[in-house]
């Protein structure tokens, strides 16, 4: 199912990935979407202790990005007309994350039930479909909830549609109580359930799709008189069957619905992630020599005809184009490489980086803020930092660009067909000038005219028979 329009989440078949995008208009009950408006409550205030972090759970980066951003990213595909997000006290850094969606503040946890009664003043005279969502469950896909959409307006038009699902092993998760009819009667917390309603093996999700006009009022009703002593979400399902509503449930992945607690399932929800990243930009063209040691970004961009080799890492920001062969042991975070440009072994292109076509840059190489224009060769054992490098100029082994003085970065323009040589030290600011020549071992803290040669290096001078007299020296000792 697709997460993202470059991350597509869990190995789901093709024909479903196909139902996935774009959003349909009209519902498969022949419903306008249009005509229904949906509001979404995001949970985000739990801390996560078992992550043992100082970051709250939902803060923690999955392909690149908070995991709060795939989520939100997922709903905001379904345009509703209201998004907010229940926080915690003192959680600046996240509310700063989901911005500019409004934020409720969850002062104290009790319970799942509460947590959404805190969003009541962002929802204020909404009466449309309200979906409940959680932060840490950034795995979930917009076809499913669209799929929850359709279920609520479906005729009979239920109160509450509740996402299940069957686990491998369900565990502790609460129990779903249907009847012969397909109605959801009541959903069992597992510390309250019996022996037998623990071998129910439909299991809550926790995600929910509401009518607007009854949310509030049925969470109103909600006691504490529970197991933990919490206001759970859980008990409007009954009670909306008391003021004779009907309950149903829409069935989902379990992939897709991996709650994330702990930095073990953090992990499981990157490898699912990274998998079919994998599988999609193979799938669009790209030759993938190891798939399983490659990762990607939530962003990152490939063309067609593209060789990635093994150990390369792509962070957020990664455009490349068409023809381009990464080499082995690369990294690779904000940088742009057009068409035919070749990166590697051993190379590492940090923000601003910007291969033009048929560049190369190769092993041991690092690049910052700096353009390689057409052509271009900084073929090894480099840094180049806050430059320009002209078409077809050449950059030897060794050579540095002084771009940072402890205060200050300044900028080295190398101009077109210049050729640099080996162990270079080009003091920033500088300008090589077209076609000039650098010598090898040079220390240039002067421009350089175009076509001119700049030699800065100490004159050599030999000693006849010097290396002879040291060596019998050294023996007699």
């Amino acid at each position: 199912m697709t997460l993202l329009v470059t991350v597509a989440c869990g190995k789901f078949p093709p024909e479903l990935r196909a139902q996935l995008s774009p959003f349909p208009e009209v519902l498969n009950n022949g419903t306008q979407m249009s005509k229904n408006k949906t509001a979404v409550i995001v949970l985000a205030a739990g801390m996560g202790t078992r992550m043992k972090s100082d970051l709250p759970k939902v803060m923690h980066p999955l392909a690149g990005r908070p995991m709060i951003k795939h989520l939100l990213a997922t709903v905001e595909g379904l345009k509703p007309e209201r998004i907010a997000v229940v926080v915690g006290p003192d959680m600046d850094d996240l509310e700063q994350a989901v911005a500019p969606h409004p934020t409720a503040i969850q002062t104290d946890r009790l319970g799942t039930g509460h947590a959404v009664l805190a969003a009541r003043e962002a929802l204020e005279g909404f009466t449309g479909d309200v979906l409940i969502v959680y932060g840490d469950t950034p795995l979930l896909s917009k076809h499913t909830l669209v799929s929850m959409l359709e279920a609520r307006r479906t005729k009979p038009n239920p109160a509450v549609v509740v996402l299940g699902f069957r686990p491998f092993d369900p565990g502790q998760y609460g129990r779903l109580m249907v009847d012969e009819e397909g109605d959801l009667n009541q959903i069992v917390e597992f510390n309250d359930a019996t022996a037998e309603e623990k071998e129910e093996d439909l299991c809550n999700s926790g995600v929910m799709c509401v009518d607007g006009k009854l949310l509030f009022n049925l969470l109103d009703q909600v006691t504490n008189d529970n197991a933990k002593g919490e206001y759970y979400l859980t008990d409007i399902v009954e009670l909306a069957g008391e003021g004779g509503s009907r309950s149903v449930v829409v069935e989902g992945d379990e992939e897709e619905l991996l709650g994330i607690n702990s930095r073990v399932e953090l992990a499981a929800a990157e490898a699912i992630i990274q998998d079919d990243m994998r599988t999609k930009a193979m799938e669009n063209g790209v030759t993938l020599l190891d798939p399983s040691t490659v990762y990607f970004s939530h962003d990152t961009k490939i063309g067609k005809e593209v060789t990635i080799e093994p150990n390369v890492f792509f962070g957020p920001g990664v455009t490349i184009g068409d023809h381009v062969h990464v080499r082995a042991f690369c990294h690779l975070e904000g940088a742009t490489l057009e068409g035919g440009s070749t990166i590697g072994p051993f190379a590492r292109l940090r923000p601003g980086s910007q291969l033009d076509q048929g560049a190369k840059v190769g092993n041991f190489v690092e690049v910052k803020n700096a353009v390689l224009e057409k052509g271009a060769k900084v073929s090894h054992l480099t840094y180049i930092g806050d430059a320009r490098v002209g078409e077809e100029a050449n950059v030897g082994a060794g050579t540095i660009t002084c771009n940072y003085d402890g205060f200050d970065k300044s900028h080295t323009d190398i101009g077109a067909g210049a050729f640099i040589g080996s162990n270079t030290a080009l003091v920033a600011p500088v300008k090589i000038g077209d076609g000039a020549i650098v010598g090898a071992g040079s220390t240039v803290t002067k421009d350089v005219a175009p076509d001119a040669l700049a030699v800065s290096r100490a004159d050599q001078r030999g000693v006849d028979s010097w290396a002879k007299r040291f060596r019998q020296q050294k023996n007699k000792d």
